[in-house]
């Protein structure tokens, strides 16, 4: 069921999971532990459902390479604030763009889509992949999941005394960030610069 290879993002989403689990625990940044628990949650999950799924393996890369960047974003600290809130581009005078949380939000939900791409690849003729309808379709199911963390961040807010959630305008950019992640991930899939294996993917129909 498993390759060699799979092992690679398991090691390193453990070794992660362990480092700054370790690291909140004795920091008491209780928000943060809570997403290590996901972390793990979600990694069981992947492995429970990986020989009905086959998770291709440019997504089990993406889905460890957003698990280090996330609990990096919360552990390291740049200057008087986490990573999270570093400036990496200075884009608007406005709005806090271009942030680290939102990289972390397009690459993650970029991922999310990638894998939702694949889902429908198993069950659609590969000409339906490249309608619009199916790319609408995978797009904003990509930006579901991005809908439902915002839902874990409220959660938190309501559970902790205080968290890095941030208010209004950082969930929405953050929404945003979802979006443009989406996007550029069926874009990529679509012009073959990520491919999907063949032998995943049902490109006929049988009829008797």
């Amino acid at each position: 069921m498993f390759e060699r290879r799979h092992f690679i993002p398991a090691v390193i989403v453990f070794c992660a999971t362990l480092f700054f689990g370790i690291r909140f625990w004795r920091t008491a940044n209780h928000e943060f532990l809570i997403y290590v628990v996901i972390v793990i949650a979600a990694s069981v999950f992947i492995a429970v459902t990986f020989q009905k799924v086959r998770y291709p393996f440019v997504c089990l890369v993406g889905l460890s390479v957003w698990a280090v960047l996330h609990l990096a974003g919360g552990g390291i600290r740049v200057g008087n604030d986490i990573l999270y809130a570093l400036i990496l581009l200075p884009l608007s005078t406005d709005y806090p763009v271009l942030r680290y949380d939102q990289v972390v939000h397009a690459w993650g939900f970029g991922v999310c889509t990638l894998i939702m791409y694949h889902l429908l690849a198993t069950v659609l003729p590969q000409r339906n992949l490249r309608q619009f309808s199916t790319g609408l379709l995978v797009i904003t199911s990509g930006m579901g999941f991005g809908a439902f963390n915002e839902n874990i961040e409220f959660v938190l807010t309501v559970l902790l005394p205080q968290t890095g959630v941030g208010g209004y305008v950082n969930t929405s950019l953050d929404l945003c960030a979802n979006f443009v992640g989406a996007v550029i991930a069926f874009i990529l899939v679509q012009t073959s610069l990520i491919t999907i294996p063949e032998k995943e993917v049902k490109t006929t129909t049988s009829s008797s």
